[in-house]
């Protein structure tokens, strides 16, 4: 390609460390689209024949058919971009030599990388959508189901599945409009600022551009060719995603326990032992809280790789790639894995309403109670319902089976209407504040959480 500046050929080192067709042929889609549209301009410009550029079309039709059948090729281009010109010009002669005219490597792996992470986040957005309809079936059929809530690991309060279930969902929510946020702010078409100087030819930027989707051309050739930030934006979504379905993996893992038993795990998302024949293990959501820390590396690697280069293009930027195409793939296989669990996950519910049931859940909602119907400052309540709760403990019993004199005698003003609040099922109704887990508010929030998702799509 540079032979004419060069005397000698590369090293065989050179040549393996310089070489990306092994990672990068995965955006040979990318490549060829880009390059139709940018023939389709050189055309329409006349700054390429319009024969030439027919020819030029035809072939790259006929790459796309060839890839599409045989896979990408391996073989010694130094990447995807020379792996197609290549081809090209065994398809069609020296009118492939043209297609370069008003282009460098530079913007268009530019355009290349940033179609193939545009393509990527609607992947991960559709992905993300199908858990959030997931979670929504489930949430809707468990809106009543009491279980126990915790802070610290520990029996706090009573909460519905339901209301467990869409806290996941508000996550992923969230995750979903960064993805869209990431995804405008790639959507600019780098291609026509050739090296990093723009080009003397009289290219029509807003037309490829158009022709290729995107809102429209960067603003400044420089920064087109030399920044990456639409990619660490995509890791940065990536990795958030990724943390909050290890935070689902991990309650997965947790529950699926003998100590716990809330769910009851398929086979189809488990595995066994070699030695214990009893054995049923989480590995489905264990490998997805693994994946996490791998995502979250590929960000810290491509942050670090970008870090200290000058404008323009550094060859450093060739390993900007791998990580993202690492990280999407794990994210995508992170997404299924846990949309296939959550639909087919048994929730033991009868376990969780008796563990719901122990741990003086209710604790708060006497607190409540003394302050609402007593006129009990709350912190004076907090001391009264603590003595409530060391008097249950003694007794071996829960603070709904005290005594309506045991409870009197700790505080004279509780009276016999205070035995409404104390139940799991009192508790939970009512928590009817906006966004509490009272059932009437689950159903609320699945019905608008509904909507938004159909709107979305």
């Amino acid at each position: 390609m540079w032979g004419g500046r060069f005397d000698e050929a590369p090293d065989a080192v050179m040549r393996a460390i310089n070489a990306s067709l092994p990672f990068d042929k995965v955006m040979w889609r990318q490549d060829i689209a880009a390059s139709r549209a940018h023939a389709e301009m050189l055309a329409a410009q006349g700054i390429v024949s319009a024969v030439d550029v027919a020819a030029i079309d035809a072939g790259l039709a006929q790459l796309a058919e060839e890839f599409e059948r045989d896979g990408p090729p391996d073989g010694d281009d130094e990447d995807i971009h020379m792996a197609v010109e290549a081809r090209l010009t065994a398809l069609i002669g020296p009118a492939a030599g043209r297609l370069h005219t008003a282009r460098s490597r530079n913007d268009q792996v530019a355009t290349d990388f940033r179609l193939w992470v545009r393509d990527a986040i609607d992947r991960a957005s559709a992905a993300i959508g199908a858990m959030r309809a997931a979670l929504l079936d489930r949430a809707e059929q468990h809106a009543d189901a009491v279980m126990p809530g915790f802070t610290h690991l520990q029996s706090a309060q009573p909460v519905t599945l339901g209301h467990h279930l869409m806290a996941w969902l508000e996550m992923l929510v969230r995750d979903a409009s960064r993805f869209t946020d990431a995804r405008a702010r790639a959507n600019q078409s780098p291609l026509g600022s050739a090296a990093l100087a723009g080009t003397g030819f009289p290219v029509d930027r807003h037309a490829t551009a158009q022709a290729l989707g995107f809102d429209g051309p960067t603003a400044n050739s420089l920064d087109s060719v030399s920044d990456r930030d639409f990619a660490i934006e995509f890791l940065t979504a990536a990795t958030q995603c990724a943390l909050h379905l290890s935070r689902m993996a991990e309650e997965i893992v947790i529950w699926a326990s003998q100590p716990f038993g809330f769910v009851d795990l398929p086979d189809r998302w488990s595995t066994g032992s070699s030695i214990m024949p009893q054995k049923r293990n989480p590995d489905a959501a264990e490998l997805v809280r693994g994946h996490s820390g791998r995502i979250m590396g590929c960000l810290t690697a491509l942050m670090v790789t970008m870090k200290g280069l000058p404008l323009a293009y550094s060859k450093d930027m060739q390993d900007d790639k791998e990580p993202v195409f690492e990280a999407a793939g794990m994210l995508q296989v992170s997404l299924a894995a846990m949309t296939g669990m959550v639909r087919e996950l048994t929730f033991r519910t009868d376990r969780m309403r008796t563990l719901a049931e122990s741990g003086f859940a209710t604790a708060t909602d006497l607190a409540d109670w003394l302050v609402r119907e007593a006129d009990v400052p709350f912190r004076e309540a907090h001391h009264i319902v603590g003595r409530a709760v060391k008097l249950a403990e003694e007794r071996g019993c829960g603070l709904p089976e005290l005594p309506l004199a045991d409870l009197q005698s700790i505080d004279a003003r509780i009276d016999d209407r205070v035995f409404d609040v104390l139940t799991i099922d009192a508790s939970v109704a009512s928590r009817t504040s906006h966004g509490g887990t009272a059932p009437v508010r689950v159903r609320e929030a699945i019905a608008a959480a509904r909507a938004a998702l159909e709107s979305s799509k």
